[in-house]
């Protein structure tokens, strides 16, 4: 064959190849469907994990796949003690493995007429952070979950790390209580340690549920007259009170994510599933989504006042559109606010504290307290 036929194969090649991809776009984009409002219709498609992701993450996005994916579903019909026994004995072991890996103690105290577990390092508080402390606010939907063994879970890696001495608020959830329950809850222990530190030295941080109480009562402080802590972490949330569909609805949290991510981690859209259990629907139930001391991002005067606050999420987390829209209005108002992203990681990374993405989580978290508190 001559150079001449051989470059006229290679062209031919090129050609059928790039008419064949074109053809296979063409089909794949006239599935595509955009309706008038701008609605858009997706055929089914591949997505692998992130090659971003360590293979630790890698390893771990199966296993959770097969094993705690489908908890709440299973129990969205038990009382609300099986619910809060079943998610303790999935938290359990973790708890254990964290402690193993991060040497704390732990103590059970009343604060402000409160019952909170005061985590500390073992090896000690480090001298600098003698004057500072942080306040947990655990997780689970206002209704699961507790300070003793959420709350142990995402304060063990942060005392220890930040060599702080972090305190968890076992605040009142529903369906006991209502909104402000746990808004009045924080504010009880803060004013408590206001006594003992300076508002400046008092951090503030929770993960999903606890990371919006955390927004809650930064509002709250401000509508009782307490001064402003001296640093905030939202991590895994958002500055809106309702934190599943309706997305449509003022003060959700919502977005391109709330549609596009639940399938990414092995769930269904959260907008199709119906059978989810709203927290909206116990302990939000009376409260009014727009009123800034729910959805304190409603409000450009409330966000103003906000200290330095530190977002945190990953790139399949239903949380992380609210998260972005929230350091865009602090942004907007004039507030400091820091987004951290890791792509490929689902709500709550960090909680599982081995995997290489969750200890440079926490090691931000750790780092943020200690150079905004003074």
């Amino acid at each position: 064959m001559t150079k001449h036929s051989i470059a006229q194969a290679l062209v031919a090649l090129v050609c059928i190849t790039f008419e064949c991809r074109s053809h296979a776009l063409d089909s794949l984009q006239s599935e595509v469907l955009v309706d008038k409002d701008g609605t858009v219709h997706v055929p089914a498609f591949t997505v692998p994990l992130s090659s971003y992701m360590s293979a630790e993450a890698k390893r771990r996005f199966v296993e959770k796949i097969e094993s705690e994916r489908t908890i709440f579903d299973k129990d969205k019909d038990a009382s609300i003690s099986m619910q809060r026994e079943s998610v303790d004995t999935l938290i359990r072991p973790k708890v254990e493995r964290a402690k193993a890996a991060y040497p704390v103690n732990i103590e059970e105290r009343r604060i402000g007429g409160i019952r909170t577990h005061i985590v500390t390092p073992r090896e000690g508080v480090a001298s600098k952070n003698a004057g500072r402390v942080l306040i947990n606010l655990h997780g689970g939907g206002f209704m699961v979950g507790g300070a003793g063994l959420h709350g142990s879970l995402e304060s063990i890696p942060i005392a220890a790390i930040g060599k702080f001495k972090v305190i968890t608020v076992d605040y009142r959830m529903a369906p006991e209580f209502k909104f402000p329950a746990a808004s009045e809850d924080v504010a009880s222990v803060y004013r408590a340690l206001l006594k003992e530190y300076r508002s400046t030295s008092i951090g503030i941080y929770g993960c999903s549920a606890g990371g919006l109480l955390t927004a809650m009562a930064t509002a709250w402080f401000q509508k009782e007259r307490l001064p402003v802590p001296g640093a905030i972490g939202i991590l895994s949330a958002a500055a809106f009170g309702n934190f599943y569909p309706p997305g449509n609805v003022a003060g959700s949290w919502s977005g391109d994510s709330i549609f596009t991510t639940p399938p990414l981690v092995g769930e269904r859209p959260l907008v199709d599933n119906q059978s989810q259990r709203l927290p909206s629907d116990s302990y939000l139930s009376n409260a009014n989504l727009s009123d800034p001391l729910v959805s304190p991002a409603m409000s450009q005067t409330v966000l103003a006042k906000f200290p330095p606050t530190l977002l945190v999420t990953g790139t399949r987390a239903y949380d992380m559109s609210a998260a972005v829209e929230t350091q865009r209005e602090m942004t907007k108002s004039g507030a400091k606010a820091e987004l951290h992203l890791w792509d490929g990681m689902g709500h709550c990374f960090f909680l599982e504290e081995d995997l290489p993405e969750s200890r440079e989580a926490l090691n931000v978290v750790a780092h943020f307290f200690d150079e905004h508190l003074h």
